[in-house]
C-alpha cells in the first residue's frame, strides 16, 4: 500500500490584505500632531473659540491706550497764530503750505499698522491653529482700539478751544493746534493689518492635516492600498 500523495503545507504568507498589524496600543495610522494633542483633531471647539475670540477682542481694543499715547507724542505739531481783528480774535495757519496736518494722518496710519502686525504675531504665537473667530477678533478689537486711541488724542493733545489757547498766549504767539485726525480711513489701518498679517501667518505657518497614509510592504508591491482595494 502506497501512502497518500499530500502536498506539503503553504508557507506562510501575509494576510490577502497585505497590512500590518496594528500597534500595541491598538491604533493604526499616523501619530496625531502636537497640536491636535491639545485640542484634538477637530479643534478646541466653538464654544471654546468664541470664547478666545472674545478674549482677544478686549486685549487688542485696550492696546489702543498705547497707539494713543504714541500718536500724541509723536504726531507733529501744527503751528497756528492767533491775532486781533475788529476786536475779535481770529486764528490762522502760521505756515499755510506746511504739510503737519498731512503727518498727522500719517502717523496715526503707521502706528496703527506696526500695532496691528504686533498683535497679529502675538496672536498667532498664543494661537496656532488660526480659525474664522480669531481673525474677527482681531480685526474688531483692532478697530475698537483705533476708535480708542483717536479719542485718547484728542484728549491728551493741545486745547482744543483755539480760541481762548489763542487769548492765553497772546496775539503773534505760535500755539499748536489740537490734534485732529482728517483722514477717518487711517481708523482701519490697525484692524486690517492684523487680519492680512495673521492670516498670512497662518497660511505660512500654521499647522499642516497629517498627510494620508501610504502603504507599504507586500500590499504597495500589488498595488493595493491598506483596506485591499486596487491604488488609483
Amino acid at each position: 500500500m502506497t501512502a497518500p500523495l499530500t502536498p506539503p503545507p503553504p508557507p506562510h504568507e501575509p494576510s490577502s490584505h497585505g497590512t500590518w498589524p496594528p500597534s500595541p496600543a491598538g491604533h493604526a495610522g499616523p501619530a496625531a500632531a502636537p497640536h491636535d494633542v491639545a485640542y484634538g483633531q477637530d479643534g478646541p471647539g466653538m464654544r471654546t473659540e468664541l470664547r478666545e475670540a472674545a478674549v482677544i477682542t478686549v486685549a487688542v481694543a485696550v492696546a489702543g491706550v498705547l497707539l494713543g499715547l504714541l500718536w500724541a507724542w509723536l504726531a507733529p505739531n501744527v503751528p497756528l497764530v492767533g491775532d486781533l481783528a475788529d476786536d475779535q480774535w481770529v486764528v490762522y495757519f502760521k505756515d499755510t503750505e506746511g504739510e503737519q496736518a498731512i503727518g498727522v494722518d500719517g502717523t496715526f496710519a503707521l502706528l496703527g499698522l506696526a500695532c496691528g502686525t504686533v498683535s497679529a504675531v502675538a496672536v498667532f504665537c498664543l494661537r496656532r491653529r488660526g480659525g474664522v473667530p480669531l481673525v474677527v477678533a482681531l480685526a474688531l478689537g483692532g478697530f475698537l482700539g483705533s476708535l480708542l486711541a483717536w479719542r485718547l488724542g484728542l484728549w491728551l493733545g493741545p486745547d482744543s478751544d483755539v480760541i481762548a489757547h489763542a487769548r492765553s498766549v497772546g496775539k503773534g504767539v505760535t500755539f499748536s493746534a489740537p490734534l485732529k485726525l482728517g483722514a477717518k480711513g487711517a481708523l482701519l489701518a490697525w484692524p486690517f493689518a492684523a487680519a492680512l498679517v495673521h492670516l498670512g501667518l497662518t497660511a505660512l505657518f500654521g499647522p499642516r492635516d497629517p498627510e494620508q497614509y501610504q502603504p507599504y510592504g507586500p500590499a504597495a508591491a500589488h498595488g493595493k492600498d491598506g483596506y485591499g482595494s486596487p491604488l488609483s
